[in-house]
């Protein structure tokens, strides 16, 4: 079941907004490849998760946005999901150049 608007800003992880019906967020990675891999990675944990999130990828820059379709909207899932990622990107610090 979707969460209110109230329930998504209440437990938005770290680095995330809410845009819509998604949850957010940006990342400028230092090189193309940093991206890519990054991206790789996070691809492995989107599979076994079986929840993947958008992706937009402008040269070094990626946008990753969550939301369940089935549901219409953002769920426990996206909110779990955006903590997964939230890890992953604490391990790739080094790579990362900025974070919106």
């Amino acid at each position: 079941m979707p969460l209110t608007r109230e329930e998504v800003i209440k437990s938005l992880p770290q680095g995330w907004r809410l845009e819509g019906n998604y949850i957010v967020r940006e990342l400028e990675f230092k090189e193309f490849m940093d991206c890519i891999n990054f991206i790789n990675e996070l691809a492995q944990i989107a599979e076994a998760e079986e929840h993947h999130p958008d992706m937009i990828i402008t040269w070094k820059h990626l946008t990753l946005r969550l939301t369940t379709h089935d549901e219409g909207g953002i769920t426990q899932l996206d909110i779990e999901m955006a903590r997964k990622i939230n890890e992953l990107i604490s391990r790739w610090q080094g790579k990362i150049q900025s974070q919106k």
